[in-house]
């Protein structure tokens, strides 16, 4: 079923510049999947309906629970930020469906590669929520073993972490394992470097990864449409594997499309781009403020789309669930907002000379005499107290 966007900004044009939009040709496949209508009205979709078949209505309640734990910690985290309690946070606000969707999708033994917008799909990989904070309060450097849930640690350099996946990928494929990668990214990560070098590379060696891009059609203040001309899963062609764009706030369809891509990827198939297309609701982190460059009207369109809302109507018109699951999972969100605030709050400061650690396997001259040089500094600051 193929579904316009209503909220589609309209592309800036420069004076003396006139673009044709291209035809759809006939017979053309859809341009997004979509099983679960912003209505909450199941559709049927011949190719991806048996990746949902068996869903029951026990799996169905505990997606829409990973949705709603998931927000309330971001919320948290948010808020937290604003009270100083940590430097920066990048919220998933209206992308928990995308998250959720495909990281339900993967297997244990699967390895993920995530940004530093991934708080679902951490949550999926049962890394404890607390543990991503710690980068950002500044008391650690990641803050889980990254083998312990085969989740890496979260990546700041924009379209890196595709490299790295890619990378796992070939190495996956030379050990014969079944396993899976996926690799997780934005709308503004697709136009690095590192990123169209991790189609080629996987393309070229048929690596059993998973690209998954969440656009949510802001990368900071720049619009998809500066970007790129053609819709972002089509990148996928001339790479020579196959790209796919999903309704990021539809958990059913990013379910169902990130469970046929990762079944691919495991039959030696080759990579996919999966392009989930969802909406950021927020800014993109708590240094930013979206009023200054999108309209209020366009994010009041999407904000009809809400992904869990989506999901709740659904679950209430299936008599799915009722007033007291949901009056359950309110009271379990307000736990989980208390315990992260207190866990935050009850982080120890950092080692100072962590930092000196792991730097080399076998240890350096230079960082030992730079660690000495950093004590020597440190201790000036007590000499400077005792009065010396």
């Amino acid at each position: 079923m193929t579904v316009e966007s209503t909220a589609a900004r309209k592309p800036r044009r420069s004076a003396g510049t006139k673009r044709t939009a291209a035809k759809k040709p006939p017979g053309a496949p859809p341009e997004l999947v979509q099983l679960l209508t912003p209505e909450g009205k199941r559709v049927k979709n011949g190719e991806y309906d048996a990746y949902v078949a068996d869903i029951t209505p026990e799996e169905l309640r505990g997606l829409y629970r990973d949705m709603v734990l998931t927000r309330r910690f971001d919320a948290e985290a948010t808020s937290l930020q604003r009270q100083g309690e940590l430097g920066l946070w990048a919220s998933l606000l209206g992308q928990e469906a995308a998250q959720i969707g495909s990281g339900r999708a993967t297997r244990e033994d699967d390895y993920v590669f995530p940004t530093y917008r991934e708080h679902g799909v951490a949550w999926c990989r049962g890394v404890d929520p607390t543990n991503l904070l710690g980068m950002f309060r500044g008391v650690n450097n990641g803050g889980w073993d990254p083998n312990s849930n085969n989740f890496h640690l979260y990546t700041i350099v924009i379209g890196s972490q595709t490299l790295h996946a890619t990378g796992y990928a070939m190495g996956v494929a030379k050990d014969g394992a079944d396993s899976a990668v996926i690799a997780y990214f934005g709308d503004g990560a697709s136009s690095q470097g590192d990123v169209a070098e991790s189609f080629t590379f996987s393309a070229v060696y048929n690596a059993p990864v998973v690209f998954f891009c969440q656009n949510n059609q802001w990368a900071i203040s720049e619009p998809t449409e500066r970007q790129s001309r053609v819709p972002l899963y089509q990148r996928a062609q001339g790479y020579g594997f196959p790209g796919v764009r999903v309704d990021g706030n539809d958990v059913l369809a990013c379910l169902a499309v990130t469970k046929w891509a990762l079944e691919r990827a495991r039959r030696g198939e080759g990579p996919t781009l999966v392009e989930a297309y969802t909406y950021r609701m927020g800014a993109h982190t708590t240094s930013d403020d979206p009023t200054k460059y999108r309209a209020d009207e366009e994010r009041e369109a999407w904000e009809a789309k809400d992904p869990i809302q989506r999901l709740r109507t659904y679950l209430e018109a299936s008599n799915h669930a009722d007033e007291g699951f949901f009056a359950e999972l309110e009271a379990e969100s307000e736990a989980l907002g208390r315990r992260v605030r207190e866990a935050v709050r009850a982080m120890p400061d950092p080692d100072h000379f962590a930092i000196f650690e792991n730097v080399y396997a076998d240890g350096h001259a230079l960082v030992d005499e730079e660690r000495a040089q950093f004590a020597a500094y440190q201790a000036s600051f007590a000499d400077e107290g005792e009065g010396k």
